[in-house]
C-alpha cells in the first residue's frame, strides 16, 4: 500500500494500514510468539496471508523470526520499532471501547478470539496450587462450543480436545453472555445470578473466579454515552441483534491442543 506522500503519517500508514498488520502487532505486543497461537487469535486469516503479512513486518524491521534453540521451531518477536508501537495500539484499543463498540454485531463474536484472550488473561497467582483444569461449555454453538483450560507448573493450554485431565471448575454459559463479561459489561457475579452463568466444581475456584477470571485488557474503558445511543445510556451496553454466524476456521484444529 502506497500513499505517495512524504508524510510520516502516510508513511507509517503504509507500513502500518494493510489488512491484519495491526492485528498481528496487537498479538506480539501482547506475546504472542509462535504461529499457531496468532491462528488461535487470527482465527480468520487464512496461513499464506499470515506468513505474507510477518514477512512484511520482518521486511520494515518490526519483527524478527528466531528458531528456538533445541526445539525444532520457530518464533517471531518483536523488534524495537514494534515495541515503540504499544502505547500507539493499546490507545487505539481504548478509542475502539470507547467509541466503536456502536459497530459491533453478533456476527463479529469470536469464541476463538475469547477463548485464546481468557486462557492468557487468568490469573494464576488466585489459584490453588499444582494443576488447575477449568472448562467451558458455550450453549448453542453448533461448533467449538467446548473448551479446556489446563494451567499447571507455570505452564498453560488452551485444548479443544478433551485432556483427560480431571475438570476443576464448569462454566456454562454463552457466547454473547461470556463476550459480555470479557468486554466488563457484566458483571461475573450479575451473570450468576441470572443464571446466563453456571459453575459447578471445586467450591474454592467457584468462590474466587471474579478474581481469576480477568476481563479483557480494555475492560475498564467505557463506551461513550453519545455512541450508544440515547436508548442505551446509563445501562450496560448490548451487542447489536442479527444472526449469529458460525466461523469457519481458516486453518485445521490442529492449531488448538
Amino acid at each position: 500500500m502506497r500513499y505517495g506522500q512524504f508524510c510520516p503519517v502516510s508513511k507509517a500508514a503504509e507500513v502500518l494500514g494493510e489488512r491484519w498488520t495491526i492485528l498481528i502487532i496487537r498479538e506480539l505486543l501482547l506475546g504472542t510468539t509462535r504461529f499457531n497461537d496468532f491462528q488461535r487469535a487470527l482465527s480468520q486469516i487464512s496461513p499464506t496471508l499470515l506468513t505474507k503479512r510477518l514477512n512484511q513486518l520482518q521486511e520494515c524491521g518490526l519483527v524478527v523470526r528466531k528458531t528456538v534453540p533445541d526445539q525444532r521451531r520457530t518464533e517471531y518477536q518483536p523488534m524495537p520499532a514494534a515495541k515503540e508501537l504499544k502505547p500507539i495500539i493499546f490507545g487505539l484499543g481504548k478509542w475502539g471501547m470507547r467509541w466503536a463498540r456502536g459497530q459491533m454485531n453478533d456476527d463479529e463474536l469470536d469464541v476463538e478470539l475469547l477463548m485464546y484472550d481468557l486462557h492468557r488473561r487468568i490469573d494464576a497467582t488466585q489459584l490453588p496450587g499444582g494443576r488447575t483444569v477449568i472448562k467451558f461449555l458455550f450453549r448453542g454453538l453448533p461448533k467449538f462450543g467446548h473448551w479446556w483450560i489446563v494451567l499447571e507448573n507455570g505452564a498453560r493450554e488452551l485444548c479443544v480436545d478433551n485432556p483427560g485431565k480431571q475438570i476443576d471448575i464448569h462454566l456454562t454459559t454463552d457466547l454473547r453472555t461470556m463476550t459480555h463479561i470479557w468486554a466488563g459489561d457484566m458483571d461475573i457475579r450479575a451473570a450468576k445470578k441470572t443464571g446466563q452463568l453456571q459453575l459447578t466444581g471445586n467450591p474454592v475456584l467457584i468462590r474466587t473466579v471474579s478474581a481469576w477470571l480477568r476481563p479483557g485488557l480494555f475492560a475498564h474503558v467505557r463506551p461513550d454515552a453519545e455512541t450508544l445511543g440515547p436508548e442505551q445510556s446509563g445501562r450496560p451496553f448490548h451487542l447489536a441483534s442479527s444472526p449469529t454466524r458460525t466461523r469457519k476456521r481458516s486453518s485445521s484444529t490442529s492449531a488448538f491442543k
